[in-house]
């Protein structure tokens, strides 16, 4: 029987571990491994500090996840043996005929010099990609009366890059219905000459903050911040001030997968595992494939865009199972919907050629990111059913 090994129960992990399990039914032995049995919704942290989602409702244990037959391994990978085929893990080591990677990014808070001193010692800073950051940040919301609400952006790659603008747009919106907008800024910082990088998406968002008096820091490479004296330091010497600070943390590879295996080789920094973009296969290894937040082809890291790299990856996999050339290609669609202001949404769609989706505000995209796709989510994306385009 063959022996398929999943690295990662998180979104990619998820899906392409259920798609598998239906196309190849009891002809595979499906295993996951992951060092936690917790799988958070993470589009759901940039909502719970205003209330938008009820944070209770994030989370769900991974073994409720997989379709029957899947075996789950709650261990710890420590690296990967591609010669050998070998998973190494902090108990026991997996043999596999073949092995998909979705170990997806690691935060690092450690590596901006005071974030973390920020977040444990004092009340104005909330990494809010971690959830714990996201929960204590509403509350910081509510008894925010004023001042200065800065977001900032580390110099390396970051999953959902839409969700910084998400963040900084939802605070001023926040702080209108308030009542407190005249008496509070609203700046975001990236290490790159616009906030967004797609276009016509980043014009019309541009429109947006001029409208509204949003300010964009470009080409800001965060060096440090001072939580004693409420400055974020730039490396090329400015600082911003700040009352309330949501730094989005640095984001690396999973050191299991970087340190521990020779699948990141030739990709920049040695941080992601290297693939071809279309088919989604191991550049040196055949037998290897990998999605999302881990590897190298560039495509925005959402999980939308996981979502339909798990379709490429299961059915090329099958089809190497049973002889054929690997023939499902990839297009990079990634999907964000940028949430501006309560009650209103634009749908950024775009792949590796071109947008597709017109730069329009509405209801009706709030309602599909806020009400709907939570729902589709848990009930069907993560099973491996796709009914969305």
């Amino acid at each position: 029987m063959v022996k398929i090994v999943v690295l990662g129960a998180g979104t990619g992990g998820a899906m392409t571990a259920n798609l598998l399990r239906r196309k190849l039914g009891t002809d595979a032995d499906i295993t996951v491994v992951d060092k936690s049995t917790k799988h958070m919704y993470q589009p759901s942290f940039y909502l719970i500090p205003f209330g938008y989602l009820d944070a209770e409702e994030q989370a769900r244990d991974v073994r409720e996840l997989f379709d029957n037959g899947i075996e789950f391994v709650q261990d710890e990978v420590t690296g990967v043996d591609p010669d050998e085929k070998v998973v190494e893990c902090a108990e026991d080591d997996i043999e596999y005929d073949y092995l998909v990677v979705a170990t997806g990014h690691r935060l690092a808070p450690e590596a901006t010099p005071g974030l973390l001193e920020g977040w444990e010692e004092t009340d104005s800073v909330y990494p809010f990609y971690h959830y714990e950051a996201a929960m204590a940040m509403r509350e910081a919301f509510e008894d925010f009366d004023g001042g200065t609400f800065v977001v900032t952006q580390p110099n390396t790659p970051i999953k959902c890059p839409g969700a910084p603008l998400k963040m900084t747009m939802l605070a001023e919106d926040f702080a209108r219905r308030k009542g407190i907008r005249d008496e509070t800024e609203f700046i975001m910082t990236r290490n790159a000459d616009h906030h967004f990088g797609v276009q016509p998406y980043r014009d019309k968002l541009y429109q947006l903050w001029d409208d509204r008096d949003i300010q964009f820091e470009a080409n800001f490479s965060v060096e440090a911040i001072d939580p004693d004296e409420q400055v974020v330091r730039a490396a090329d010497g400015r600082e911003i001030e700040y009352d309330l600070l949501a730094p989005v943390t640095p984001q690396y590879g999973q050191t299991a997968i970087t340190e521990g295996s020779p699948l990141t080789e030739g990709s920049e920094n040695g941080e992601y595992v290297t693939i071809d973009e279309r088919t989604l296969q191991h550049t040196e290894y055949d037998d290897v494939f990998a999605l999302g937040d881990c590897e190298n082809a560039p495509h925005s890291k959402t999980a939308a865009a996981a979502r339909k790299e798990a379709h490429v990856v299961a059915d090329n996999l099958e089809a190497l199972i049973e002889g054929r050339t690997p023939h499902a290609k990839y297009s990079g669609y990634a999907a964000c919907p940028l949430l501006t202001k309560k009650g209103k949404a634009m749908m950024a769609e775009f792949d590796y050629e071109e947008s597709i989706s017109a730069p329009v505000e509405s209801k009706m995209n709030w309602i599909l990111d806020v009400n709907v796709l939570p729902s589709v989510y848990w009930n069907l994306w993560l099973h491996g059913y796709d009914p969305l385009p």
